[in-house]
């Protein structure tokens, strides 16, 4: 699918082009105002058009993941523009899945935005969330790696979790976190983003904010995008036994937008 780029005032924004005879959709993006002399710039995205998960930009890791397997038979496009995250019983064991930009775009700074749709039954959780394995490094705080959560999905209600992970996962481990509650966010579509900044983090759930934070004193360093689900068959997300399956996790796109020179 063909998509054309608006900057309107403060803001850049994407849409799908219209074909002939149809009525042009709204733009979906709209960004924080840039500082002056500065404007937004995308730089980096996945429409998740076509058939096929573009491996050009996505991998997918798989092998055992808490109380599931990560499986590619997971993973999918449905052919109507969005990424298919499943999770699958077959006899006694349990499947979901991730994908992921490593190795193929790692990146600091910037505003990261995803457009999701929910599952709907207990027992797993969604997220879209940033990584790399500097955030096992101990001695800067969070500046030399930060697992960022953009949004994680455990709980079937009005909430949204965003966390920060730095200095490892062992004794040294050191978290942030914030619950915000978006009335109806388990129905339909919503965004949820995050504006990378040097000195700060800015978090939003469509387009508003819900978190301004310094944890970890804001990494410095390059991540790269994770959109996944897990399991446990019991924990924070509930009982896996008590969900009927199959389940899916949809996203109709993530972007990534620089502040650049410019108006």
């Amino acid at each position: 699918m063909e998509h054309t780029l608006w900057i309107v005032g403060a803001a850049l924004l994407i849409a799908p082009l219209a074909a002939a005879g149809e009525e042009t959709p709204e733009p979906k993006d709209t960004l924080p105002p840039p500082p002056a002399g500065k404007a937004w710039k995308l730089v980096w995205h996945d429409e998740f058009d076509g058939e096929k998960l573009d491996l050009s930009k996505w991998d997918i890791p798989e092998g055992k993941r808490r109380d599931a397997l990560w499986d590619k038979r997971a993973v999918a496009l449905d052919g109507k523009g969005n990424l298919v995250i499943k999770t699958l019983k077959e006899g006694d064991k349990y499947y979901d899945a991730c994908v992921r930009t490593k190795g193929k775009f790692e990146h600091a700074f910037g505003y990261y935005v995803a457009r999701c749709k929910f599952q709907k039954q207990p027992g797993h959780w969604t997220a879209f969330w940033m990584y790399n394995d500097c955030v096992g490094k101990i001695g800067n705080e969070g500046r030399d790696g930060t697992e960022i959560d953009i949004m994680e999905k455990p709980w079937l209600d009005d909430r949204v979790q965003h966390t920060f992970h730095w200095d490892g996962y062992g004794k040294e481990h050191k978290s942030e976190g914030k619950v915000a509650k978006v009335p109806g966010v388990m129905e339909g579509w919503h965004t949820f983003a995050i504006d990378w900044r040097s000195e700060e983090y800015v978090f939003y759930v469509d387009g508003k904010e819900t978190w301004r934070t310094k944890a970890g004193g804001v990494c410095q360093v390059p991540l790269y995008i994770k959109l996944s689900d897990e399991l446990e068959a019991k924990g924070w997300a509930g009982k896996i036994a008590e969900a009927t399956l199959p389940d899916e996790f949809l996203v109709d796109y993530v972007r990534v937008y620089d502040l650049v020179e410019g108006k």
